[in-house]
């Protein structure tokens, strides 16, 4: 029996799993994070459900894929009509906040949270209508050089709206702590959700400085010669309107920007921490941390993430605190649908009868050190694919199945990088992954699904037309911050 505790739930946005020092990166400073994995379990082989913020935020709640709720993308996103763990953990008696970026459609919707404080959710409710286009095969490039910029011209030394709203989340977050951290029934539960290290990646230049450009390594297969071309992610190029990447130092200035914001997240979780620490609560409280999904910046000659490789999709995942095994490395493969009855277990709260159809499963075995053999699963069925991709990883072998277009397969063992697709020379192996990947859904009528669903909701936001004129979303603006100054370049510092 799981002893019953307090938790509080980190999350960050955009972390790809391999950049931070616990998960053994050579260069980024993530001490914080390191200190909850050193004090508890390291899930090394953590999967989101979707490289995209919506989706896979929506799964983190619900225990659900994609494909089971419909939450497609950054247009179709939670609205509190699957049931959460948040949901469950309120409706047995448990104070649930959030403070932070949810991603959801409207905090006027029940997310099932007792309160949510400064949350962001889909920019005027509606979010990237424009690429519900997608649905009708006619979602527009971004031809303007807006994507590239992003990450080519604005990363570097500098401050924007994004690390002003963390360091608001964290001071919310310690206020809470001093308010509510004590006295309560039963086991709460704080969920703090930051915003970084989402680009752009302009970072405080005291940050910034911790890492020279000069010391960056070189993304993994940037060079056209030096990966596995497919034509999946020759078209997520040519939509995001990303270029042949041939400027090192600009690549070298963009990781030491990403990885600048990623210490920037690692210093708001530690002031969180130490405030706990100093109420004396973490006798009676675990911690938790997780990103919504990573980010390549600059690999396999793709920023951000809208893809299935290890760097879009591989999450870091840790949990400490009473009950907990200190120090444990656990290779299980694990996904971000187990959160539902891993979480539900930790309050000391009981699963609903319709929970018997979550995928998911309780990480507790796990944490107590008895892995067991596990499938990944993943999706994609958003902007800059033609058609839906899916990931179904057994032990090291992973076949990323894309619809309409060739498989690819690789050996993590061998090339944790992903650089040499071997599915033609293992098409056995291709076969067998590709019959576990059906048993979990029919990839085409999965697809020609999630494309009515889009075309569905062009209709209800006045049709084609009226969508192909929106304006298109950078990125989404945080609280209290309109999109004009939120996209403003910001003055360097």
């Amino acid at each position: 029996m799981t002893q019953p505790a307090n938790l509080i739930f980190f999350q960050s946005d955009n972390h790809n799993r391999a950049v931070a020092g616990c998960y053994g990166h050579t260069y980024v400073k993530t001490p914080n994070i390191d200190r909850i994995a050193e004090s508890g379990v390291r899930f090394a082989n953590a999967y989101s459900t979707s490289a995209l913020c919506c989706p896979a935020r929506a799964a983190i709640a619900t225990g659900r894929y994609p494909h089971q709720t419909g939450f497609w993308d950054n247009a179709i996103a939670y609205d509190g009509s699957v049931p959460s763990w948040h949901h469950r953990l309120r409706e047995q008696g448990h104070t649930v906040v959030a403070v932070g970026k949810l991603h959801y459609r409207s905090e006027k919707d029940d997310n099932g949270f007792t309160g949510e404080i400064e949350p962001m959710h889909l920019h005027e409710g509606r979010g990237a209508v424009k690429n519900l286009l997608r649905g009708y095969g006619t979602e527009p490039p971004k031809d303007d050089g807006s994507f590239w910029k992003l990450y080519m011209t604005r990363s570097g030394a500098g401050e924007t709206h994004y690390q002003e709203y963390d360091r608001r989340i964290t001071a919310q977050s310690i206020g809470w702590l001093k308010r509510h951290g004590r006295g309560n029934s039963k086991p709460w539960v704080l969920y703090v959700s930051y915003i970084s290290p989402h680009p752009p990646f302009t970072v405080p230049k005291r940050l910034y400085d911790l890492y020279p450009e000069k010391d960056m390594p070189l993304p993994k297969g940037f060079r056209p010669k030096e990966r596995p071309e497919h034509p999946a992610m020759q078209y997520l190029r040519r939509m995001d309107g990303i270029l042949d990447m041939t400027d090192e130092a600009a690549l070298r200035r963009i990781a030491a920007g990403y990885f600048g914001l990623i210490t920037h997240m690692d210093e708001q979780v530690g002031e969180v921490l130490r405030a706990a620490e100093s109420l004396g609560l973490l006798g009676n409280t675990r911690i938790a941390y997780t990103s919504d999904h990573g980010e390549l910046f600059g690999w396999q000659g793709i920023f951000g993430k809208k893809n299935l490789y290890e760097g879009g999709v591989g999450v870091p995942l840790l949990l400490s605190g009473p009950g907990v095994s200190r120090g444990k490395v656990s290779r299980q493969i694990v996904s971000h649908v187990d959160l539902f009855p891993t979480l539900v277990e930790g309050a000391g709260a009981a699963l609903a009868p319709e929970d018997a159809s979550l995928k998911g499963v309780s990480l507790w075995p796990a944490v107590t050190g008895a892995d067991q053999p596990r499938t990944g699963f993943a999706e994609y069925h958003a902007q800059a694919s033609k058609a839906a991709a899916y990931v179904l990883r057994e032990d090291n072998m992973k076949l990323i199945y894309h619809v309409g277009m060739p498989p690819q397969l690789f050996d993590l063992a061998r090339d944790p990088d992903e650089l040499e697709d071997i599915a033609v020379t293992q098409p056995g192996a291709v076969r067998a992954l590709e019959l576990k990947l059906r048993a979990i859904c029919d990839p085409d009528a999965t697809d020609a699904r999630a494309k009515a669903d889009q075309r569905r909701w062009v209709e209800h936001w006045g049709g084609r037309d009226a969508v192909a004129g929106s304006s298109q979303i950078l990125f989404t603006p945080p609280p209290g911050v309109s999109k004009e100054d939120a996209w403003a370049i910001p003055q360097t510092n």
